[in-house]
């Protein structure tokens, strides 16, 4: 670990990313910054690459090719211990918890602190109290009741002083207001907005775009493995990060200025008028008559049909007969 840099520089950087996975080409040219003092949002659709970049960070994937800087200085993650050791601490959306086991027990899982003969359980506790504290948690009881007591909340907030309690630099956190109530939401969003305030480096995954609006300075924006847009939070409104999402090419302009351009408001209008007309058409389609209810109808009028066509044959089968 080094100094903690001036809020708003890079902390960690990611440049000219590519990943594929035998034919598939996941990641192109991605890149992608998480600033100090800065919670940066990373959005996309299903299958945007969100997951497999935060793999490459945290040293699942390895970088097919590109440059990985950590304090401005190029650095190799080979694995999740090289990402640990630089300050890089990613809380998935499972969690990672053992409900058989407390609080301070789940928060020192696999770097216990060792007495002489025993492990220091006064030191855990009180460095685990200590982390709780500094992030203004004050919703947990004891340190000592097992996770699976708690509620969705406390577990999301055990989780994220967990990633904290080592010194960390950079925190990443995927969907970590999924499944949860209004109540349980807003603390740990209020938590979130507290990390970034400490100085660390924070990377959001969220589906939610109100979610994204309401803690993020910067919002980072997937489109089939490119950087549809990286623009400030500020400057946008949730219709445009929506259109950044599903439509990636009308988002990109908004990146020179970070303001959604008219082109996003033409394409939303487009989008409008589109359900417009599909109203109109099923209007139509129901004042016609449903499948079940228009055939009749339908057949009645090709029973008509048939009978004027009876009645043209018969005719003109007379007329032939007078003529002979």
């Amino acid at each position: 670990m080094t100094d903690d840099p001036p809020l708003g520089t890079p902390v960690l950087e990611l440049r000219g990313v590519n990943k594929s996975f035998g034919a598939v080409h996941v990641l192109h040219d991605v890149d992608f910054a998480a600033n100090a003092g800065e919670v940066t949002a990373l959005v996309g659709d299903n299958g945007a690459g969100k997951s497999t970049l935060i793999k490459c960070i945290g040293g699942i994937h390895p970088l097919d090719t590109g440059d990985y800087y950590f304090h401005g200085k190029p650095v190799s993650v080979r694995n999740p211990k090289d990402a640990g050791a630089l300050g890089i601490e990613i809380v998935y959306q499972d969690l990672a918890l053992c409900d058989n086991l407390d609080i301070v027990q789940n928060m020192f899982l696999g770097r216990e602190r060792r007495g002489r003969f025993a492990l220091d359980e006064a030191s855990m506790e009180k460095a685990a109290a200590k982390t709780l504290a500094g992030l203004s948690v004050r919703t947990v009881t004891s340190l000592r009741q097992r996770v699976s007591s708690l509620s969705g909340g406390q577990r999301q907030t055990v989780a994220i002083a967990k990633a904290v309690l080592w010194n960390s630099a950079v925190v990443i956190l995927d969907e970590p207001t999924a499944a949860l109530g209004v109540a349980q939401t807003a603390q740990v969003l209020d938590l979130v907005r507290r990390l970034a305030d400490s100085g660390l480096a924070v990377v959001l995954i969220s589906h939610n775009m109100r979610d994204v609006m309401q803690v993020s300075d910067r919002i980072c924006a997937l489109y089939l493995g490119q950087v549809a847009a990286d623009v400030r939070a500020a400057d946008v409104t949730i219709p445009d990060v929506i259109q950044m999402i599903t439509s990636g090419g009308a988002a990109r302009d908004a990146q020179g200025n970070g303001t959604a351009v008219a082109a996003v408001a033409a394409v939303a209008a487009g989008a409008a008028g589109a359900a417009g007309a599909t109203v109109n058409i099923t209007k139509n389609v129901t004042d016609a008559g449903a499948p079940g209810e228009g055939a009749p109808g339908a057949a009645q009028g090709s029973e008509a049909a048939g009978s004027e066509a009876a009645g043209s044959e018969a005719a003109a089968a007379t007329t032939k007969g007078g003529a002979a």
